[in-house]
């Protein structure tokens, strides 16, 4: 079935085929891809669209030599089959195997690691500037899509790029009129009037075929051309920022689009490319529906997406949906921004229901953040869904324009902590080390899906910045009441008494997620267990009475051991000049690799065996070097 596919494993040998064999293997790459996606899940649709234009850069540069950057890497599918990973997309995002997105440690044809949008730009205009430095003569190309160019990242890098004359930079636009929600915005409507548009397309081809023969009046064409392009396509936007526009063009044309890049190819200082393509291109069911082909779990190719049975527990995002549409149907202060997650913060009903409450500010963390301030200053209750890996990208905003104004925004933060097959680049390991340091912030981690629902009335009740972080995925199964509580700020509860039956008496202070695995760890070790709701502010009176009543401490929390949760629970023990034995369990200082969820929760120890076992070893450690507390405190009385 892919008898042309197999024989290419590189681009030097996809560059010793005829234009037949090219259009042939794009059949083939395309087949090729929905088969593996259908059977490892992942990116569909952005990579079914984006099948000729990796061929025809591979085709027309000199990769890896030439540095190819591709944005976010969501449609990076057929670059990696092209460039030697065809045999391994079979373990693609799972534990050992390759990664979904770029990475410059799998191929030195993945020139710049990448997973978050908007910066290939910003890497390719370095690659050029270095190149130039050292005297290198290679080109440097950054396909970036139409969703990804709302960030103002990608503007800031044009914006340096169109004073670099003689940097051999090309910017190919991959516009497909999609991000992985509907594309908004005002460059939204500027592409969308272009695609929607023959007129120009149509005139285009019409005047050149009747004025070529005459020369006088094919220049005289020329110039009515760029007039007219003035107005249909965003040519002047590009060439104020110092660009040579070229397009719009077929993307899924290779008989056009090859010897556009090799003219291309040819010319000193930045280009840039505009091409139109189509997300989900080949597969019908995809082209009617790209959101949902976005990034699927495994299906039947012939049958398509078959909706799952209604789970018998819900997601923390399903929770968060829920609340956000209650709380808003009862304050009309209320308002909610995701910067272009809809579906994935589960936003679709609340724009539904209150549409004029909704912003999407597309791609654009640092702007939602401080868009949201900007609606706190006003009297409004802004709520930004954002996930802990992109809220990231908008953290001088928070510090800035939020924390220190003390303005009441509340931050629903969904996958926090292991977030599985997208990886490193995704994970939510950072964010209660990230802002437990900023000054005015509350900081809560949810145990169950009922307290998630009180933490969010929580956060949008106080008078000032909150954060709630909850985990990819389903909660442990507890009901969400209808009615709201305003939780007490600062204060965490103890869920599980414990004795002495191992001789010696263990506290285990647990942050939202690793509450239900450290309940389970605890009834094998007799332990205290305390759910400590805040990781700002800490129940420092709840630590404190831990350490005085228990010979060991225990801290568990999906995020970074370094100045995360268990950090701030020593600080508070030394700041009381109180010591006691101390272990804590989080992730570890390093790069948490893409796989299973739970495989990876298992590695990582933070199970519930895991917790038992490291309590274990722990306390066998401690009470083998010195004795108990408990014996302590017996021989002195």
């Amino acid at each position: 079935m892919y008898d042309l596919l197999r024989t290419v494993d590189s681009p030097a040998q996809l560059r010793t085929l005829d234009m037949p064999a090219l259009h042939r293997l794009a059949g083939e790459l395309r087949a090729f891809i929905l088969e593996s996606v259908s059977r490892t899940g992942g990116h569909l649709s952005s990579n079914l669209g984006s099948v000729e234009l990796t061929i025809a850069l591979h085709y027309v540069f000199d990769t890896p030599d030439d540095r190819l950057v591709w944005d976010v890497g969501h449609q990076s599918y057929p670059h990696k089959i092209l460039t030697g990973r065809r045999e391994a997309m079979g373990g693609i995002r799972q534990w050992g195997g390759i990664s979904g997105f770029p990475r410059r440690a799998e191929s030195a044809y993945d020139t710049f690691g990448t997973a978050h949008s908007s910066t290939s730009i910003s890497a390719a205009l370095g690659m050029a500037h270095a190149a130039r430095i050292r005297g290198e003569q290679r080109h440097s190309i950054a396909v970036i899509g139409d969703g990804a160019l709302s960030a103002g990242m990608a503007f800031e890098a044009m914006n340096n790029a169109g004073v670099s004359e003689d940097s051999p930079l090309l910017v190919v636009l991959n516009d497909n009129d999609m991000s992985i929600s509907p594309p908004v915005g005002a460059l939204r409507y500027c592409f969308g009037r272009l695609i929607s548009s023959r007129f120009y397309q149509q005139a285009r081809q019409g005047v050149h075929y009747a004025l070529r023969p005459i020369p006088p009046i094919s220049h005289l064409a020329s110039r009515l051309e760029s007039q007219m392009k003035g107005m249909v396509v965003p040519a002047p936007l590009f060439e104020e920022f110092g660009f040579n526009y070229t397009g719009p063009i077929d993307g899924h044309d290779l008989d056009v689009l090859i010897p556009a890049l090799q003219n291309l190819k040819k010319l000193r200082g930045p280009q840039f490319l505009h091409v139109i393509t189509q997300k989900g291109h080949g597969y019908k069911l995809a082209e009617a529906d790209p959101i949902q082909y976005h990034g699927p779990g495994k299906f039947d190719p012939k049958v398509g997406l078959v909706s799952a049975a209604k789970a018998a527990r819900k997601s923390y995002t399903q929770v968060f949906s829920e609340w956000l549409c209650d709380e808003a149907a009862q304050d009309p202060r209320i308002v909610g921004i995701t910067p272009a997650m809809r579906e994935g913060s589960g936003l679709v009903e609340f724009e539904k229901r209150f549409p004029e409450r909704y912003f999407d500010v597309a791609i654009a963390e640092q702007h939602a953040v401080t868009f949201a301030a900007g609606l706190a200053t006003e009297g409004l209750r802004p709520v930004v869904a954002i996930y802990s890996t992109f809220l990231q990208r908008g953290y001088d905003q928070l510090i800035h324009d939020v924390a220190l104004q003390n303005l009441p925004v509340a931050f629903a933060i969904d996958r926090a902590g292991i977030v599985g097959a997208d990886g490193a680049t995704h994970m939510g390991a950072f964010d209660m080390a990230y802002l437990r340091c900023v000054p005015n912030m509350v900081v809560m981690a949810a145990s169950d899906e009922n307290e998630c629902r009180q933490m969010l009335h929580t956060a949008v009740s106080h008078d000032g910045p909150c954060a709630v972080r909850y985990p990819r995925g389903t909660g442990p199964g507890v009901p969400t009441e209808a009615e709201m509580t305003t939780l007490p700020i600062g204060k965490g509860e103890v869920r599980r008494h414990g004795g002495h039956a191992a001789g010696h008496r263990v506290a285990i202070l647990a942050f939202g997620s690793m509450v239900p695995p450290s309940l389970a760890a605890a009834e094998a070790l007799d332990a205290t267990v305390a759910n400590m709701r805040f990781v700002k502010p800490l129940d420092d009176a709840l630590v404190r009475q831990l350490a005085q009543t228990h010979d060991v401490l225990v801290t568990v929390e999906e995020g970074c051991l370094q100045g995360g949760a268990g950090s701030a629970c020593l600080e508070c023990l030394s700041d009381a000049g109180i010591s006691v034995p101390m272990l804590r369990l989080g992730l570890p200082d390093e790069f948490i690799e893409h796989g299973d969820p739970a495989a990876l929760l298992n590695h990582y120890g933070l199970d519930a065996d895991g917790i038992r076992a490291s309590i274990q070893r722990f306390t066998d450690k401690v009470l083998a070097t010195k004795p108990s507390c408990a014996v302590a405190r017996e021989a002195h009385s």
